[in-house]
């Protein structure tokens, strides 16, 4: 028989329901693939490739690195790069914070950081210290004590029988308090409900059980760029403090100047017990992440813990990965990066509000810096959600697709079922123009969305 022979897919695709475009490669804030259309990168990926694409002096590192050593197992040697890195992240963390531990993504420095936590408290003679607290609305990572410790419904869904028993409290969300608050009856009363929802779970499982608090200082997907309200994390740091339980600042979104700061943390003046990072210390070059654990933590493992954290991955602290990651870091420095992303965040916070004042169905712009979220409403004037289930976001998406540019579409937004919004989170390079241009065709996308959500609805 004749025709063209087709190729077997080996690839166990993230959904098997849909055809992916062939990247060949990037550029800047732009992904070009095999068919020769372009994309603006208005998510960064993952919101991990925060230095945009394409970048020599990153790869020339990983290439030099790979000569020299292409892999130390950490248990029982360690590299200068791996050093040199963890003084450069020491030096940008909180005073506090200035051992540095490497993994190879934010699932496993957040696993890591809750298994120190129960380390600690173990070491101390307080073995009954076990129980994670985390919140709604929040995602920590897909490994088990992550997931366990996360609020996104949907991706636990599948393995709740597998899940430990971390318990939660809600994430602050002021436009639709959880608790039936407003941010100015709060600020009246001197109260924060949702801080201290913390001490009313701690105190009703008992602080001997508590073991720790882990939190994303600003949301990010599963809320789109939510903002806590005034006070909140220092509410939430000393309830910690009252009932010695350590705190974990999740920083694998948030960090290396994504929004405006080295680290989200700076905006609130807290200083966490542990500060995890990843997607952007890298730049997403390699896989790397980690934690920045505090002196009072290394102290008591040394002092107690006879100097050994019971905890370890194949790949943590890889040197090539690490190249990668001294490599970035010192881009982010010389290039000015992180002052470049807070000004260009200001700038697209307007053009998207510009935006929201235009379009009937976005809500809400919030977030800082570059890592911005726009809720998607039925109707913006009557506060009116889509009926869940309906993907929204990921239709307007598609849309933004077609047009040469792609977001990050979360749903679920406001209880995990009920809500939709898009992240937008370019590049820290981007130019005052590329961010007119992104504006431009998600202005576009929205047109054509609301066109056809209408003509849906008649």
């Amino acid at each position: 028989m004749g025709g063209v022979k087709q190729e077997k897919d080996y690839v166990f695709h993230r959904d098997f329901t849909k055809s992916y475009p062939l990247i060949t490669h990037g550029e800047g804030v732009y992904l070009y693939d095999s068919q020769g259309k372009r994309y603006l990168d208005a998510s960064s990926g993952a919101v991990a490739a925060n230095l945009g694409h394409g970048v020599g002096e990153i790869a020339e590192a990983m290439a030099q690195q790979a000569m020299k050593a292409g892999f130390v197992h950490t248990l029982r040697f360690e590299t200068e790069v791996l050093q040199e890195l963890a003084r450069e992240i020491g030096e940008l963390a909180p005073p506090t914070l200035n051992r540095v531990y490497f993994t190879s993504g934010g699932s496993e420095a957040n696993e890591s950081a809750i298994k120190l936590a129960r380390q600690y408290h173990a070491d101390r003679g307080q073995p009954g210290k076990h129980i994670a607290i985390g919140r709604w609305q929040s995602y920590h990572g897909n490994t088990m004590a992550s997931l366990s410790a996360g609020g996104d419904i949907k991706r636990r869904k599948m393995y709740t029988p597998m899940l430990n028993h971390a318990r939660h409290i809600y994430s602050p969300y002021c436009k639709r308090c959880p608790y039936g608050k407003t941010a100015e009856t709060c600020q009246k009363d001197n109260t924060l409900a949702c801080a201290d929802d913390l001490e009313r779970l701690i105190r009703e499982l008992g602080p001997e059980n508590i073991s720790c608090f882990i939190c994303e200082p600003i949301v990010g997907s599963q809320q789109g760029a939510g903002v806590p309200p005034e006070g909140y994390l220092r509410r939430i740091r000393e309830i910690c403090d009252r009932y010695e339980v350590v705190m974990i600042v999740d920083e694998v979104m948030t960090g290396f100047g994504r929004t405006g700061t080295n680290f989200a943390i700076e905006h609130f003046g807290v200083e966490p017990d542990i500060l995890t990072f990843g997607k952007g210390v890298s730049g997403g070059y390699a896989p790397l992440a980690g934690m920045v654990v505090s002196d009072k933590l290394v102290d008591s493992l040394i002092q107690y813990g006879n100097g050994r954290f019971v905890h370890g991955y194949t790949f943590s602290g890889h040197p090539v990965s690490v190249a990668a990651g001294l490599a970035a870091v010192r881009y982010y420095r010389e290039k000015r990066v992180r002052e470049n992303g807070a000004q260009q965040g200001d700038y697209l916070f307007l053009r998207l509000q510009e935006l929201q004042s235009r379009h009937a169905m976005m809500g809400e712009v919030r977030g800082k810096g570059l890592l911005l979220g726009v809720e998607l409403l039925l109707d913006q004037e009557k506060d009116l959600h889509f009926p869940p289930g309906l993907d929204m976001a990921e239709r307007l998406n598609q849309a933004a697709m077609e047009r040469g540019a792609v977001f990050y579409p979360g749903t679920g937004t406001v209880d995990g079922i009920l809500g939709n919004h898009l992240l937008v989170a370019p590049p820290l390079t981007i130019s005052r123009a590329e961010v007119d241009e992104l504006v431009q065709i998600l202005d576009e996308a929205v047109t054509m969305w609301e066109e056809q959500i209408r003509a849906s609805l008649q």
